[in-house]
Formats: C-alpha cells, structure tokens, sequence
C-alpha cells in the first residue's frame, strides 16, 4: 500500500477512536455513583417497627373471656401450694364438724389443762406453749389456719405442716414420704400427715415387737 495515501486513512481513523474516548467520559461524569451498601445503613422507620413490636409484647391482644377463664384455671392449677386429691381426713367419728359443740361455748383462748371435753389431747409438737388456736381457727373452728392468718380445709392441712416441714412436704408431693395410691402418670390419692402422725404429738411411738411366728411342727 502506498504511505502516502493511507496517511489520511490513519488519521481519519485515530479522529474517531480519539472523539469515542471523549464522549464516554463525559459521560460517566454527568451519571452520580451508586452508593455501596453497608452493614450500617438502615431504612428510616426501622425504629418504629421496634416500638411497635415493644408495645405488642406490653399490650397483647385481649383475650376472649372463655380463654381468660381457662388461661386463669390454669394458672391456678400450676401454682405452688395448689389443692391436692388426698384421702379423707382421720376424723374421730362423730366429732366433725367441730362447730357442733363449739357453737354452743364461748371461745377460750387460754392456754390450760382440759379436763372435760379433749382431756385425751396431750400436746407434744414443738414448742412447749403450744395451743390449740396455733392451728385451729378460734372464730371458725372447722377450719385451719396458715401462719399468714389463710384458712384451709382439714383436707389441706398438709399445707399447715409444710409451713415448719418443708422437707418432708416436698418428698411427700413427689411419693417419696406417706404413701399416695393411684396412677403412676395419672390420677392420685393421698394420704394426709395426720393419717400416719397424731397431730398433736407427731412422733411415733415406740412399737412392742410381736413374738416371732411358730414353725409348722409346732402347731
């Protein structure tokens, strides 16, 4: 190819590649860069989407009345302390309700010596100057009554005795004192406090040992 004609071409050419180059550069500095994104960037009303989570864990839903009433039983049911299915108590027949000869007395709340009515009742529990009224109620003899001045049937006494036994309460709602019958994983009955210990002087007493069986040859 002859130099002299394919000058022009070259330069024509070196125009046009040198006019591309300009023109995308101006370009790529009217268009703004994209801003990266970052951990740290948050949309605006991320906060409140927090508080109004907040207040619906302070504020939720209300509930219908037959949900509140079955969510309340429930919660009753789970309490510590709740009423446990226990065998009868071990009344003496004839002498409960107590308010059937107690009606008819004036309350006396002075430690003494009975000599009438109980004068079987020897008080050995405890502290020396134990009274009947330190468990028995003095306006409301068939019930009992806690340290903190509740009531509680003779069916809840094991309450009463937990309050200085607490040991002995815990091992007993788990089976492992007294003696309950029932269900391993259902329905159980217990047997009270009061229907192995005397209430009033919870100490077993000493047992006379029977004498030993005979042999068959010597019937």
């Amino acid at each position: 190819m002859d130099v002299k004609r394919s000058k022009p071409l070259l330069l024509a050419l070196g125009a046009l590649l040198s006019g591309g180059l300009i023109i995308v550069l101006a370009r790529s500095e009217e268009s703004p860069p994209t801003p990266e994104k970052t951990k740290d960037a948050q949309p605006k009303d991320k906060p409140k989407d927090k508080e109004d989570a907040s207040q619906k864990k302070e504020n939720p839903p209300e509930q219908k009345e037959g949900q509140a009433a079955q969510t309340n039983q429930a919660k009753e049911e789970s309490a510590p302390g709740d009423v446990i299915a226990v065998a009868p108590p071990p009344f003496t027949p004839g002498i409960f309700p107590c308010s059937g000869c107690h009606d008819e007395r004036e309350p006396n709340p002075t430690p003494r010596q009975l000599k009438k009515r109980h004068k079987e009742i020897v008080l050995k529990h405890g502290d020396p100057d134990r009274w009947c009224t330190d468990c028995h109620t003095l306006n409301n003899i068939d019930k009992l009554h806690l340290a903190n001045g509740k009531l509680v049937d003779f069916t809840e006494s094991y309450k009463l005795c937990g309050q200085c036994h607490g040991e002995r309460l815990r091992d007993w709602k788990a089976g492992e004192h007294g003696k309950r019958t029932g269900s391993w994983d259902g329905k159980k009955e217990y047997l009270l406090c009061a229907t192995c210990h005397n209430p009033h002087s919870p100490k077993f007493q000493p047992l006379k040992p029977l004498p030993p069986p005979k042999r068959p040859r010597e019937r």
